[in-house]
């Protein structure tokens, strides 16, 4: 008789409880994989690797190098580097990245080309349309962005897609992957962000109502469920 295999179990580090898995975590649900959040100041770097089948890192506030003012970074960026070392699936979202990037020794910096806030293009590379994770994915599409820091490309990373200013996603060895942008953001969600990160859009000068707005929701639906979709299946492969 077969046994029904268990279904794999993700660990998200979340940074602000705002700031969630949003579409993705829908996907993931749909896929039959199951995830558990683990707040990022509760995080300890002796968390076994082995307890859990991938790791997403979601995004927040602060800047992968404030490790001074926020110590539970390094933790974070220890755990990041067992995952790596052990070749367990990773996938950092915007401050994850930049702490998937931290981890991989490269440098992460405020971003010389002020902040990308909204929604705006991201192109593929040569690589990145031919990744598993982006099947299906057009070469140019538009997504949401909230960032203000960016990063180098790690030593052996992959560059997956950019904007005009930014590097917008790389892979990094065979499980681990780094996407700056906001795929996951729902509706609800983002109004959230827009109420909590007030004063920073006034700081930047953004008109919310006009920045912010989504210009087509089924759309940013539809590819924010495909990335989830690839997410899983990806999830499935490695684990």
């Amino acid at each position: 008789m077969s046994l029904s295999r268990e279904p794999i179990l993700c660990r998200v580090v979340r940074h602000v409880e705002i700031e969630d898995l949003g579409y993705l975590g829908e996907a993931l649900e749909r896929n039959g994989l199951r995830f558990e959040y683990v707040d990022a100041e509760a995080l300890s770097s002796e968390i076994p690797a082995a307890d859990f089948g991938g790791l997403i890192v979601l995004g927040g506030p602060v800047g992968a190098y404030e490790a001074d003012r926020y110590p539970y970074l390094n933790a974070e960026i220890e755990l990041i580097r067992a995952c790596i070392a052990d070749e367990r699936p990773v996938l950092g979202i915007c401050l994850g990245a930049q702490l998937l990037a931290a981890a991989a020794g490269a440098r992460v910096y405020p971003g010389a080309h002020g902040k990308e806030i909204g929604w705006a293009a991201v192109r593929l590379t040569e690589a990145g349309a031919n990744d598993p994770l982006w099947t299906g994915f057009p070469q140019s599409f538009t997504t949401f962005h909230w960032h203000g820091d960016t990063f180098d490309l790690p030593a052996g990373a992959e560059l997956l897609a950019r904007t005009e200013s930014y590097v917008q996603a790389f892979r990094l060895g065979p499980a681990a992957y780094g996407v700056q942008f906001h795929p996951e953001v729902v509706p609800v969600q983002l109004d959230s962000w827009i109420r909590a990160y007030r004063l920073e859009l006034e700081r930047e000068r953004l008109a919310s109502d006009a920045v912010l707005g989504v210009p087509d929701a089924d759309e940013h639906r539809t590819l924010a469920f495909q990335f989830g979709e690839n997410t899983a299946r990806w999830l499935h492969a490695l684990s």
